[in-house]
This record gives C-alpha cells, structure tokens and sequence, in this order.
C-alpha cells in the first residue's frame, strides 16, 4: 500500500473521528492531508522508501488565529493517537529538516518552500523560488480542505507557472542545454577532455529534463526524482531513455559519435514541441537560437528584456 494510501487510511479512522469528537468546531476551518517532504507525498514511494522516515500519520494546516488557540492542545492529542498502524511504527525523533506529519501553520508551511505565506506575486518571486520547493508545496492530496489560504495557495500553485515565466525559464534551460551539449560537448570531445566531454552532457540533460518539465507546465521535482516523475508527463516522456543513455555511457570514439546523434535528435524533439507551442519562431535546429526566439515571446518588457539566464 502506497504511504498517501496508508495516511488517507489512518487519517479516517483515527484522525477525523479525533477532530469530530474533541475538535468540531475547527473542523470546518482546518486543512488534513499528506503533503510536502518524501516519496509518499509524489507517490513515489516504494519498500525502500520504508527504511526511514516512513510511518503513518497525516498533516492537520491552521490559520495562525486556530494555531495560536488550538495548537497545543490538538498537537498533544494528535500525539495520542495509535503508534501503530498496517504493521508501521510512529517514529519517537522527527526527521531531518523537522516533522512531516503533525499540526502546523498553514503560514509558516508555505514560507518554508515559497518564502511566503501567501506563495509568489510577482515574476522575480516566482524565479526566485527552485521547482522542488514549488512541486513540494503543491505535491500530496488533501482529505479535507476547508483552510481558506491554504486552500488559495494551492490552487494557485496547480496552474503551473505564469505564462511568462514559464517562457523564461524554456528559454534559459534551452540556451544553456544548446551551450553545453550541442555546442561544448563535440568540442570538448575533439580536444580528448573526455571528462569535460562528460560534465556538459551532464549540463545538456540536467536542462533538457527542465525544459520537458516546462513545455508540460509541471514543477520539476529534486532531482533524484526528475527521470521518475517524467514518466508521468504527457509530453515528451519518452526522452528519458536517450538522457538516461547520454549518463550512463563512455566517451569512447564510437560512443561520443552516437551522443552527438542523440543530442542532436532531442534537440530537434524539443524544439519541434516549441513550435508546436508557437512559441519559437527560428528556423534551425541550434536550441540557443531557439532560446532567443522564445524570450522574445514574453510579455512582459521587464522579463523580456533581462538576460536570458535569469531564467534558471
């Protein structure tokens, strides 16, 4: 069983019959669900993801006004409920970086990953603030949602980024994607720097990957989890096995050769996806050229107009 399965299990039998009983006047005004840190709340979790940081439990959100009143007191019946649960074990010490299921504010939950309780305005906080956090903010699934600003911020966060923003940050990836492997890496290969060879195939996928997430209008999760979470895009999902292949193997004559096909063979995916957007109007196959036309696609004068990689 998945662990938002599990939660979503405990949560009904233990945590709302809890809040019904001792709390039903704040019921109409909190938020519970599972979101935020780990595996369970992408549904990515698997039996590994059990050897820490993995137990039953939910996450209850209050306006500052019901934390300050009720905070305490819910907290320490939380705190009571069944240490276990489907054959897992409450944890006695919270994780690194803090608890991820308990009571919080709804405030103080979204300044941790958006530096704000109220999530981005403008186009300078929503670049300022890297995908993961945005995707962290926005991941799990809610059982009830009655928390007015958390449920605000949320739903604002599941539109994806601003249109503009959204083409600054396709057009920064792809410049810097277009430098490093259609540019450097042949470059590097023909001086024998094979290893250089390799950091900016490294670069060219690490972008691409960022670009596939954007062309789709989803955040990137962490790393670990970019390949994982690719295979539930709808748009160019399948470019994870020649990214995987551009990692994985050596730099070797025949194989450096073959990269350079492949480089070239996403490239021309991606931009063919950009022109299917209407949002590049180049003609060639050079990412940083297609970089240049898709700024030029941005509204904004300000955005538009600032350098191109103030959109990583």
């Amino acid at each position: 069983m998945k662990g938002i399965e599990i939660s979503k299990k405990y949560f009904y039998e233990f945590g709302l019959p809890l809040l019904e009983k001792d709390f039903p006047d704040l019921v109409p005004r909190l938020s519970a669900g599972l979101a935020g840190e780990g595996s369970e709340c992408m549904g990515y979790d698997d039996e590994i993801s059990r050897d820490h940081d993995f137990e039953p439990g939910f996450c209850i959100w209050l306006s500052d006004d019901d934390y300050n009143e009720y905070g305490f007191r819910l907290s320490r019946a939380y705190m009571k409920l069944p240490s276990e649960f489907d054959g897992l074990k409450r944890q006695t010490l919270n994780p690194a970086g803090g608890a991820r299921h308990g009571v919080f504010k709804t405030s103080e939950f979204f300044e941790k990953y958006l530096d704000s309780p109220s999530g981005p305005k403008t186009y300078e906080e929503w670049l300022a603030i890297p995908s993961q956090y945005l995707k962290t903010a926005v991941s799990g699934e809610i059982f009830v949602n009655n928390e007015k600003n958390f449920y605000e911020v949320r739903k604002k966060l599941a539109n994806g980024y601003p249109e503009d923003v959204r083409l600054k940050k396709i057009a920064a990836n792809s410049a810097v994607a277009g430098q490093a492997g259609q540019y450097n890496y042949p470059r590097l290969i023909s001086r024998g720097e094979t290893g250089g060879a390799q950091l900016a195939v490294y670069e060219f996928v690490r972008h691409v990957i960022s670009a596939v997430y954007l062309v789709n209008n989803e955040y990137e999760p962490f790393y670990k989890w970019a390949y994982r979470g690719m295979r539930d895009l709808k748009t160019l999902s399948d470019l994870e096995t020649p990214l995987s292949f551009l990692t994985e193997t050596g730099n070797g004559k025949e194989e450096a050769a073959l990269k350079c096909e492949i480089i070239e063979d996403v490239a021309s995916r991606l931009i063919a996806e950009y022109k299917k957007q209407n949002i590049s109007d180049a003609t060639c196959n050079n990412l940083d050229t297609h970089a240049l036309s898709v700024q030029e696609h941005v509204k904004d004068a300000s955005l538009r107009n600032s350098n191109v990689f103030s959109g990583i």
